[in-house]
């Protein structure tokens, strides 16, 4: 491209530009509506868990939910089944089998732990009504029909002591060790064609400048690479995430931590809590030494408030709850009218590896579905006219919920950061509730195995929720309620 070429404002690059980040509004509408255009929903490629996820229980109704939801947002799922032509029927072809038995130690060896980084348990007994007998447990309170169930197969003993002991002995042994502190956002090292759908350039052509640039994933990392010039009171080149929808969540961490390889020149970071095209943003500038790998930390409290490079003095800390978008960019400008002492018009190249929250708490690494009620059994004061059959039947049960409290504590003494969830009595009913969480084993009422499947995949990326153990049931309250936050829960 020739210089005279340079100095021409680009109006085709200024509404291409407007488009990929719907700042038209209706041309973003029009192509949502043409068939195989990209998914409204935005999120970081990486911001899941990397290493595959184990499900035990897999083809039970909570089971067989996790795994769905786990395929449909890219986590890689093995599944521990006992019987893998069924499981296949149950779960389809996109979920990898490994046949076990969590009461036979013997079946769970290291090939089903291999690069395992969480364990969900899901497994349980099989409980069903006596034949002629009624499961309605309405009718049971109430006195008009007595509800007499029997367990099915192996014994509370067997499968929610023993077994889940076996399970968590081996996931002890072998589980794939994560970092404790770091949360991957974005992984370029490994790149998805979902990144080309997040990741566009917006230059000073928005301005009516003429830099220009582009992110390009070659030899396993992002390149944001381009021409920068001052022509037409220009300055800056930059690549910007579409807004994430939901926003990011990285209140349980200290900053972002970037892996570049760059070539000598001073970038900026920017991270937004606005969805506004051009509205507040939260910068950090960072020197780059040429050809030369390093690790670029971004502490959150670092951070600048600004708005076109001006710097804004009364602006609140940056909510990391609700992170909207993430920015890089080449600038001439520091801030409030001073110049980048490194910035020098022309060519540049920063390769990126990889984006991650770092300073955070640990991420649980094995997720235990036991049920509410498991400590009432033989609790002083407990009147079991009260309580929900579960805890009315434990002896007739085999001792099912005395037995999954063993099984739980085996979890808690095995060193693994873990995560028990006690919902209340589960139903088939269709969706995800707003939930109510509680610790202390007093609530009762009933949830949806939707719902619980759902809270297992947040779970699985909540520090908060790590060595934690608490009841949850469907929100009886306004649907806005806030009993459903994890910053709540204290630790066990």
């Amino acid at each position: 491209m020739t210089q005279t070429n340079r100095s021409q404002w680009d109006l085709g690059k200024f509404v291409q530009t407007l488009t990929f980040f719907e700042v038209i509004p209706f041309i973003g509408w029009l192509q949502r509506l043409i068939p195989g255009s990209q998914d409204s929903q935005v999120v970081p490629t990486g911001e899941k868990r990397v290493g595959v996820v184990l499900v035990a229980g897999a083809t039970g109704g909570v089971g067989r939910r996790v795994v769905q939801r786990l395929v449909d947002r890219g986590y890689t799922v093995r599944s521990l089944v006992r019987n893998a032509e069924k499981a296949k029927e149950i779960l389809g072809d996109r979920v990898e089998l490994y046949v076990g038995d969590i009461t036979k130690p013997e079946t769970l060896s290291l090939e089903m732990m291999a690069d395992v980084t969480a364990v969900i348990c899901c497994t349980a007994v099989r409980v069903q009504p006596v034949e002629g007998d009624t499961p309605d447990r309405a009718k049971y309170n109430q006195g008009i029909k007595f509800y007499q169930p029997e367990i099915v197969g192996d014994t509370p003993e067997a499968v929610e002591y023993l077994g889940v002991k076996n399970l968590v002995e081996v996931a002890a042994k072998h589980l794939t060790t994560i970092p404790a502190d770091e949360k991957l956002i974005f992984d370029f090292v490994h790149p998805s064609e979902e990144l080309k759908r997040i990741w566009g350039a917006v230059d000073d052509v928005v301005m009516g400048g003429v830099s220009q640039s582009e992110i390009r994933f070659v030899e396993d990392t992002a390149l944001f690479t381009g021409h920068v010039s001052t022509a037409n009171s220009g300055g800056f080149a930059s690549v910007r995430t579409k807004n994430f929808e939901p926003a990011l969540n990285l209140s349980g961490y200290q900053g972002i931590k970037l892996r570049v390889r760059g070539d000598g020149k001073r970038y900026k970071c920017f991270i937004r809590i606005d969805t506004k095209w051009d509205g507040t943003a939260y910068s950090y500038s960072f020197d780059t030494v040429s050809n030369t790998g390093m690790d670029v930390c971004i502490p959150f409290a670092d951070l600048t408030a600004v708005f076109r490079a001006k710097t804004l003095k009364d602006a609140p800390a940056i909510d990391a709850s609700r992170i909207a978008s993430l920015q890089l960019m080449l600038s001439k400008f520091e801030y409030d009218g001073e110049l980048n002492p490194r910035f020098t018009p022309g060519g540049f190249a920063l390769q990126v590896e990889s984006i991650k929250a770092y300073g955070g708490a640990k991420l649980p690494q094995f997720i235990l579905i036991s049920s509410a009620g498991v400590t009432r059994p033989g609790r002083p004061g407990i009147n079991l006219e009260e309580e929900p059959p579960a805890v009315r039947l434990n002896d007739q049960l085999g001792g099912i919920l005395t037995w999954k409290l063993r099984g739980e504590e085996s979890l808690r003494h095995s060193g693994i950061p873990y995560t028990i969830i006690r919902p209340c009595a589960l139903t088939e009913e269709t969706g995800v509730q707003s939930l109510t969480f509680d610790q202390g084993d007093n609530i009762k009422g009933k949830v949806s195995r939707d719902s619980i499947a759902e809270l297992c995949l947040q779970v699985l990326e909540q520090p908060q929720a790590c060595n934690a153990t608490f009841e949850v049931k469907a929100e009886e309250k306004t649907p806005n309620s806030s009993g459903n936050s994890f910053s709540h829960l204290q630790p066990d």
